[in-house]
Formats: C-alpha cells, sequence, structure tokens
C-alpha cells in the first residue's frame, strides 16, 4: 500500500496558561486545511510556532504523525482525536513514521523531506489535551511522530501519495531514538551510527554514554 498525507495542517494561536511560550500563547493547535502548503526549509508556510526555543528551525521544520497512531490514542483516552491534534503539520496514512529510518527521504507533492529526530512530549501537549499524566504514557508508547527536514522547498496537499526515495543503511530508526532517550538507555550506541541525527542529539547520547564527570 502506498502511503499518503491524510491531511495538511496549520497551526493558530492558541492563548492559555498551559502554553510554553513566555506570552502565554502556543501553536500546537492544529487544523487541516484545504489546498496546497508551501513545505520551507524554515518550516511551514502560514504555521504559527509560540516557543521557537524549542519548536521550528531547520531541523524540525516539518512534524509528522501517523493517522494509525492517532487511532490507538482516540481509544487509549475515549474520544476522538482529529487531524493535528498531535500538533502535526502532516497526518499520514499507510506510512510507518516510528519505523522511519533517520535520514530517510520523503518525495511527497513537489516537495522533498528528510527524517532527523523524534517529537519529545512537553507539558503543552499535556495541557492542550487535558491529560495530567500524557508525558508519562506517550512515552511508555513510544510512537513519537518524526520530525522533517525540508531538502526542497515544494507544495504538498492532502491525498498526496508519501514516497521513500533514499533510507540510509545504518537502519536507526525513529522509534529506537526516542526509546533510546527515555526508557531504553541501552539502545544509546546505537544512535552514534545515525550520521544524519542532529548533532545535538548525537552530543546528548555522546554524554549519557560517557557517564559522571
Amino acid at each position: 500500500m502506498t502511503g499518503r498525507l491524510a491531511s495538511v495542517n496549520i497551526g493558530v494561536v492558541t492563548e492559555a496558561e498551559w502554553a510554553g511560550d513566555a506570552s502565554g500563547r502556543s501553536g500546537i493547535d492544529k487544523r487541516p486545511v484545504d489546498g496546497p502548503v508551501l513545505l520551507r526549509a524554515d518550516g511551514v508556510a502560514g504555521d504559527f510556532i509560540g516557543e521557537r526555543a524549542h519548536h521550528g528551525g531547520p531541523e524540525q521544520a516539518v512534524y509528522a504523525y501517523a493517522e494509525e497512531d492517532a487511532s490507538w490514542w482516540a481509544g487509549e483516552i475515549g474520544r476522538g482525536i482529529r487531524p493535528g491534534g498531535f500538533g502535526e503539520n502532516l497526518t499520514t496514512y499507510a506510512v510507518d513514521v516510528t519505523g522511519a529510518v533517520i535520514g530517510e527521504q520523503w518525495a511527497v507533492g513537489s516537495a522533498l523531506l528528510q527524517v532527523t529526530k523524534p517529537r519529545t512530549p512537553c507539558t503543552t501537549f499535556a495541557g492542550f489535551w487535558g491529560v495530567p499524566d500524557l508525558i508519562r504514557r506517550f512515552t511508555v508508547r513510544a510512537t513519537p511522530g518524526a520530525y522533517l527536514r525540508v531538502l526542497r522547498e515544494g507544495e504538498v496537499g492532502a491525498g498526496d501519495p508519501v514516497e521513500v526515495v533514499e533510507r540510509p543503511a545504518h537502519g536507526v530508526t525513529i522509534g529506537e531514538v526516542f526509546r533510546a532517550l527515555s526508557l531504553e538507555p541501552e539502545l544509546l550506541p546505537r544512535l552514534l551510527d545515525a550520521p544524519d541525527l542532529p548533532e545535538g542529539v548525537r552530543e546528548k547520547a555522546r554524554r549519557r554514554l560517557a557517564g559522571p564527570s
């Protein structure tokens, strides 16, 4: 089955006490849009990002989450989750996002994207959902979604195929990186085998492997 985009989602300004930005504004509430959307090297055209210290930038220009994983969560918390409900720009269908290899490239619409790293759950995410223990549950579930770098700017829209056009041989996946940094530190050496993993993540792995100084 060929993967595709179920929806493309743009963040609206949300003002709430749980918003991570000092101004009390967040862009986690993303809504599906009609028509093509431009993916740029610095992010998604029209998307609002509140806390730029931790969101956005070339290594996190686009965030993708699988519709199948969202359906699991809907059953887990007993309510529907619309596309964009994880703060994702791209809701995918029939794409193994957790199993995506760090550095693999996706051709989507006229854009070319590269998988960079998993998403780390935060208090803003828990506050948006109104689930106090969401960070723990999200960590245990370990289906974090993937951040993407934009290698070639272009337009994407709902229904566009998602084609994996290149996959590095090291095989280190989004899921492995997430588990290594959370509940399975024995996986940390694997992170050093993935040269396309952002240097900040690789350095974190090195520090943890070195132990207390």
